[in-house]
C-alpha cells in the first residue's frame, strides 16, 4: 500500500531527529569528527572505481554522480537536512505523497549511513581511520558484525532510485519544483532545492533506470557478500557493465 502524505511525514521527521542526534555525537570530539571524514572520503573513492564505468557512461553519468555526490558522498547534508525540516509544512502542500516518500528515504539513508560509519570508525579505531587499506576497512566492516543493516542500506539505495524514476512520470511535479526555485533561493533553501532538481531531472534525461539500479543493487549486494566473507580483494572483479548496456549508450 502506497504511503500517505501523513506517514511520510511522520517518518520524514523522526529521521531528521536521528540523522541529527548522530552528526551532534559526532562533532563533539574534533578526532572523530576527522575520523568521520577520512572514513567519508575513503568510501567516495571506492565508489568511484566501483561505478567507474556508469560515470564513463554518457547514459548514466549524471545519476551515477547524483548517488556519489547526494546519496553516498563526502560531503556534509547537514544543511539539506536542516531545510527539510524548517519547511515541512510547505512540502507536504506543495509535494505529492510519493515525493515525500523519496526524501523521507534518503534522510533515512543519511541516517543509517551516519549509524553505520560511527559503528565502523569505533571498530577501526579514530586514529587508524586516516590511513585505510582494503583489508583494514574489510576487517574492520566484518567485525561491525551488521548484515542486516547493510541490506537495508542497500535496498533504501535502490527504493530512492525506483521514487525517482517514477516521479519522473507525474506530470506536474516538474513544474512544481521549478516554482520552487526562486522562492527557495530567496528563503536560503539552496540545498533543499538542488537536491530535489539534481534527483528529478537526473532521472529524467536517463529516460529508464531499471539497469542502473540494478547494477548498484548487484554490485553493492556483491561487495558486501565479499566483505563478510573476509575475500583478499573484496572491490575487485566487480562485473561491469554488460555489452547490451554499453551498446544502448546514447
Amino acid at each position: 500500500m502506497a504511503e500517505s502524505k501523513a506517514e511520510a511525514v511522520a517518518r520524514l521527521t523522526r529521521f531528521l531527529t536521528q540523522v541529527s542526534l548522530a552528526r551532534q555525537t559526532v562533532a563533539r570530539d574534533p578526532a572523530t569528527a576527522a575520523a568521520h571524514f577520512a572514513l567519508k572520503a575513503w568510501q567516495a573513492r571506492r565508489l568511484e572505481g566501483t561505478y567507474g564505468d556508469l560515470l564513463d557512461n554518457s547514459r548514466y553519468r549524471q545519476a551515477a554522480l547524483f548517488f556519489l555526490n547526494d546519496l553516498y558522498g563526502a560531503r556534509d547534508y547537514s544543511q539539506r537536512d536542516a531545510d527539510v525540516a524548517r519547511i515541512l509544512p510547505k512540502l507536504s502542500a506543495l509535494l505529492p505523497a510519493a515525493a515525500l516518500a523519496a526524501i523521507a528515504d534518503a534522510v533515512e539513508l543519511d541516517a543509517l549511513s551516519e549509524q553505520l560509519d560511527q559503528a565502523l570508525v569505533n571498530q577501526l579505531g579514530a586514529e587508524n581511520t586516516g590511513s585505510l587499506t582494503a583489508q583494514t576497512y574489510s576487517r574492520g566492516y566484518r567485525a561491525c558484525d551488521n548484515r542486516r543493516s547493510r541490506e537495508h542500506q542497500i535496498a533504501l539505495s535502490h527504493a530512492i532510485g525506483s521514487a525517482l524514476d517514477s516521479l519522473t512520470r507525474i506530470s506536474f511535479l516538474e513544474t512544481t519544483i521549478k516554482l520552487m526555485r526562486k522562492p527557495a533561493k530567496m528563503a536560503g533553501l539552496a540545498e533543499l532545492q538542488g537536491f530535489l532538481e539534481r534527483g528529478f531531472v537526473t532521472f529524467k534525461q536517463m529516460k529508464g533506470a531499471g539497469e542502473f539500479l540494478d547494477a548498484i543493487r548487484s554490485r553493492e549486494t556483491q561487495l558486501m557478500q565479499r566483505l563478510f566473507d573476509g575475500v583478499d580483494d573484496p572491490f575487485g572483479g566487480i562485473t561491469s557493465l554488460s555489452a547490451g548496456q554499453k551498446a544502448g549508450q546514447p
